[in-house]
């Protein structure tokens, strides 16, 4: 079923107790033999499913979440900032295979304390879980770099027009880019068709696009580019 309660009662003192909210088993289970090494941590739940995330996180209350922006059901953005918003003593450092340069920071805009990618190795992510649980914030080298020289002014107009776009527009674009019709989005993300089309004229209208067409050209361009380039839609 892909949801499980591991211990509702605390580890032993001393221990950071871990939630894993990710929507594949065989990642969960490598997450928690990875963290179980660990003399200072524990794993004390994990979940694929949105809502039964935040139920188990109000009944666990773990210390911090690692939590993945894909989901079976739920936005992990949206997810995040419900964490941060209910459970405010719950850090969230968020581990993706998405494209850093355009969701880290808004992960971290969403309330999480880090990024990091499925691809970087093991001992990174253990770091990283270090380094929220002490309160700092985590990115990539590259991100911290990106960062900088954006608010440096350093940076071109580069992705301006998609960092315009809201989290949910953003979902919907790349949805888009996928191949998906009106009617799937709809489902995927449990919204109305009609609430999807106006995601659509939001979009050509920030985006600065013509018609539809133009629009799922420039989707589907988007995505394969940002695939090419090291990251994934999942």
């Amino acid at each position: 079923m892909g949801v499980s309660s591991i211990s509702s009662e605390g580890p032993a003192n001393g221990l950071s107790r871990i939630y894993i909210a990710d929507d594949h088993p065989v990642v969960r289970d490598g997450y928690s033999m990875l963290i179980r090494r660990e003399p200072d941590l524990d794993v004390v739940g994990e979940s694929g499913e949105g809502a039964e995330i935040l139920r188990q996180i109000d009944s666990l209350r773990p210390d911090l979440c690692l939590l993945d922006l894909s989901l079976k059901s739920g936005n992990g953005l949206e997810l995040c900032k419900q964490i941060r918003s209910r459970f405010p003593n719950v850090k969230v450092l968020v581990v993706s295979m998405h494209d850093e340069t355009l969701y880290a920071e808004r992960v971290l805009r969403s309330g999480a304390g880090g990024y990091i990618s499925k691809a970087e190795a093991t001992h990174k992510l253990i770091s990283a879980v270090r380094q929220v649980l002490s309160g700092e914030v985590y990115l990539s080298q590259r991100m911290r770099e990106r960062t900088l020289a954006r608010s440096a002014g350093d940076l071109a107009s580069e992705g301006s027009l998609l960092d315009k776009l809201s989290d949910r527009e953003l979902e919907v674009f790349e949805q888009i880019g996928q191949g998906r019709t009106t009617r799937e989005i709809a489902e995927k993300l449990n919204l109305s068709p009609k609430t999807i089309e106006s995601y659509r004229e939001n979009l050509k209208a920030k985006l600065n696009l013509a018609n539809s067409t133009e629009l799922t050209r420039h989707a589907v361009h988007w995505v394969l580019e940002r695939t090419k380039g090291g990251g994934t839609t999942d």
